[in-house]
């Protein structure tokens, strides 16, 4: 009876340890979570350089949340950024203008057949507190300080959309202050030496004193803990609500063909971004791009003064990679 009673005991615990264990096996399989593969390789951008500080921030971040990634990121003017791909043969998983039109003006078809707008931006005037007349410039007297005897301003080139900008700032200057004749005097008193290829590069020149003023977007004023002037909304190139105003002011800037010319209306200044055609890395170019347009990617554009566009709007739907459609509304036709 004894050994019969043993047998049966031995066989329980058998039975209790099986089932233990096949419970066990399957709380592990049910709770063991599905890692998504491990990115590795470089993400290569040309962007603004008004991007600069925020996508460094951004570089800095993806490469901690995924360590086998290497984010190269060229600063250039918008003009130039986009030629690295498109007569250069450089090759980029990312390419960011502060204008968003250059990237079909020069891109489509060719090199890219898609883009997105993400962020915003404003144009003000910036200065020291070394600057010439430092002490009186304000909103409604800025050009006529600009023309005083002895005071040096700047902006960039037309290559660059800040540059450009500053010009249809000029123009709708000489008609929102009734200033006839303002937009070329402005023009014929800004010498060539104070024109600069990229925008940013002016914020040393303000601060070594070889400059007093430059045109430059509020971000790049923001970042640099520059003084600057706010232009009212109506020349400032900021707001829908000033969107046919803002269409009085053209220039041609260098078009895609040498010899060539494209003709830029005054709009609110929108900034775009879009994957090459041509890119090596698909993979990690959206990536990135699902980094740039999601909250954290959103959060330090905005916390640099470049506020976010949420959702972001594509000019085609249909073209975009459908890893980034949840981020993306289609522009209105």
């Amino acid at each position: 009876m004894k050994g019969k009673t043993l047998k049966i005991v031995s066989i329980a615990l058998a039975l209790v340890l099986m089932l233990t264990l096949m419970v066990g096996c399957g709380e592990a399989a049910k709770t063991t979570p599905t890692l998504p593969p491990t990115l590795k390789g470089t993400i290569t951008i040309f962007h603004a350089g008004s991007l600069a500080v925020p996508f460094k921030e951004m570089e800095k971040e993806f490469e901690t949340l995924h360590p086998g990634v290497d984010v190269q990121c060229e600063s250039a003017s918008s003009g130039v950024a986009i030629r690295k791909v498109t007569e250069l043969g450089k090759n980029a998983e990312i390419v960011a203008s502060s204008e968003y039109s250059l990237i079909p003006d020069l891109m489509f078809p060719e090199f890219a057949d898609w883009y997105m707008t993400f962020a915003k931006n404003r144009m003000v005037l910036c200065y020291t507190d070394e600057s010439k007349y430092a002490d009186e410039v304000n909103s409604d007297n800025w050009f006529d300080i600009l023309l005083r005897d002895g005071v040096e301003y700047g902006h960039s080139t037309l290559l660059d959309p800040c540059g450009y900008r500053t010009l249809l700032v000029w123009q709708l200057a000489e008609k929102h202050h009734n200033q006839p004749g303002l937009y070329d005097q402005l023009l014929a008193s800004c010498p060539e030496k104070n024109i600069r290829p990229k925008a940013v590069e002016l914020v040393a020149l303000l601060q070594s004193g070889a400059l007093d003023y430059a045109s430059e977007y509020s971000s790049v004023a923001m970042q640099h803990k520059l003084k600057y002037v706010e232009f009212p909304p109506e020349i400032d190139l900021s707001s829908v609500e000033f969107k046919d105003f803002y269409a009085q002011s053209i220039v041609d800037i260098p078009g895609k063909e040498p010899g060539t010319t494209i003709t830029k209306k005054g709009e609110p200044i929108v900034y775009g971004v879009t994957i090459p055609k041509n890119t090596a890395n698909p993979e990690l170019a959206i990536a990135f791009m699902e980094y740039l347009l999601g909250e954290k990617g959103q959060a330090i554009m905005n916390k640099n003064g470049q506020p976010s566009i949420v959702p972001a709007v594509v000019n085609d739907l249909s073209k975009l990679p459908a890893e980034l459609k949840p981020f993306a509304v289609e522009a209105e036709k």
